[in-house]
């Protein structure tokens, strides 16, 4: 079963908010079987909703339109529905009798406006879907083997209604196959590396297939199977996921879907250990992203932002003959590891340090990186490199750098040297 969802509002299209909507409705759409095919997004015009509709109806056997059926004038989507129908919009009694007692309930925001009649005007032969939290009821069309369903753009109505009615319905219709994805992540590798390696068996994917997502520092290998049920589709996933770990190696350091920094924090709890960091291009990144992750405080201690050499000198201790070089060298931010394992009396020390641009700092080039780690038996290592790009790219790449050479340490697996430039 095909289905395509339709997203309505001007909003949208301005960029002023994101369409988390559809995304969320795609993965519930996923783990039911049902393949999503198109998005589409329009703004608040008749005539551009109606021409959307007609082109999803065409090639989706399911429409799921998200928006427009508030109380105001630019709320058009029942309009656009009984258009594309060729049906008049009709009152119901008894949907404006539900308006009014949902308004006497919230009496603390007044009677109820006559706009809101709006919405118990559907289009002739809809069925409705009864909101608890709003008050825009949903509808459900059938157009020549196409079944439309228009819910609200209010993110909790919409999962109100696409959980208690529009899923239950379709994962009946669609006879019960499940969708599941396993995403492993990958760290220290391009996308082109990734898909080299991968090349032969993304060729012959069709269930399980395999997909590719590559941010900055980052690339996701997305196994897809399609099955009667989750465990039949995990037994599908299983001999690929092996497959592809055996392929890559040790740049993928997790098979969970958790982030970088998720995967660091769970190492160091399983060890018993904690990480302390000193940041300088990063600005307290490193600190912020492993604080995100619950449980964070029994394994991560503090960053210390030194982002000035006074800095690094007062609360690291490094010394002349440290800074001998600059800020950004092998040997500053192995100083800034150690200094900062001490200062937080910590088992294992990070260190970043470089220049995020765009123009040179302290005699290093934009883009250059240095990452180093210091533990409390000893070991001391750094890997220098560099990035392209903006600052904000330039930043996270040295975030992915030094998490992931910390994820190596606790693994015990080979810790990367210097490497060539990344983009």
């Amino acid at each position: 079963m095909r289905a395509e969802i339709v997203a309505v509002g001007t909003e949208l299209l301005l960029g002023q908010i994101a369409d988390t909507n559809a995304q969320w409705m795609s993965q519930q759409l996923a783990a039911i079987g049902i393949d999503v095919t198109h998005h589409q997004a329009v703004g608040d015009n008749q005539e551009r909703i109606v021409e959307a509709l007609r082109l999803a109806a065409s090639r989706a056997d399911v429409v799921l339109v998200c928006g427009g059926l508030g109380p105001t004038e630019d709320d058009i989507t029942r309009d656009a529905i009984a258009e594309l129908a060729g049906v008049p919009l009709v009152f119901h009694d008894d949907l404006e009798q539900m308006l009014r007692e949902k308004f006497r309930r919230w009496s603390a925001i007044g009677s109820m406006p006559q706009s809101n009649l709006r919405q118990a005007t559907v289009p002739e032969g809809a069925t409705t879907i009864l909101p608890d939290r709003g008050t825009a009821p949903g509808l459900i069309v059938q157009l020549d083997g196409t079944r439309l369903y228009a819910v609200p753009g209010v993110p909790d109505e919409m999962r109100e209604m696409l959980t208690g009615t529009v899923l239950p319905e379709l994962r009946a219709l669609a006879g019960g196959e499940v969708i599941v994805s396993q995403v492993l992540r990958v760290a220290g590798m391009g996308e082109s590396a990734v898909a080299e390696r991968l090349a032969d068996l993304f060729a012959a994917s069709s269930n399980p297939t395999i997909a590719y997502l590559a941010s900055m520092g980052e690339v996701k290998v997305r196994l897809t199977a399609k099955a009667r049920s989750e465990d039949d589709a995990g037994a599908l996933l299983a001999p690929l996921v092996e497959e592809v770990r055996a392929r890559l190696g040790d740049v993928v350091f997790t098979d969970r879907d958790e982030s970088l920094e998720a995967a660091v924090i769970r190492l160091l709890t399983a060890s018993g250990r904690h990480l302390a960091c000193a940041e300088s291009l990063t600005g307290g990144g490193v600190g912020e992203r492993l604080t995100s992750v619950p449980g964070a405080s029994a394994a991560f201690l503090g960053s210390a932002v030194v982002y000035t050499a006074d800095m690094k000198r007062r609360v690291l201790g490094l010394t002349h003959e440290d800074l001998s070089g600059g800020t950004v060298t092998e040997a500053c931010a192995l100083a800034m590891a150690k200094g900062t394992r001490d200062l937080f009396a910590a088992d294992v020390g990070l260190a970043l340090t470089g220049a995020a641009g765009p123009d040179p700092h302290d005699g290093a080039e934009p883009g250059t990186i240095w990452v180093a780690i210091a533990d409390d038996v000893g070991l001391v290592h750094a890997r220098g490199f560099a990035a392209r790009g903006e600052r904000d790219r330039v930043r996270r790449w040295a975030e992915q750098g030094g998490l992931d050479l910390v994820r190596r340490y606790l693994e015990g697996i080979p810790l990367p040297e210097t490497s060539l430039p990344v983009g």
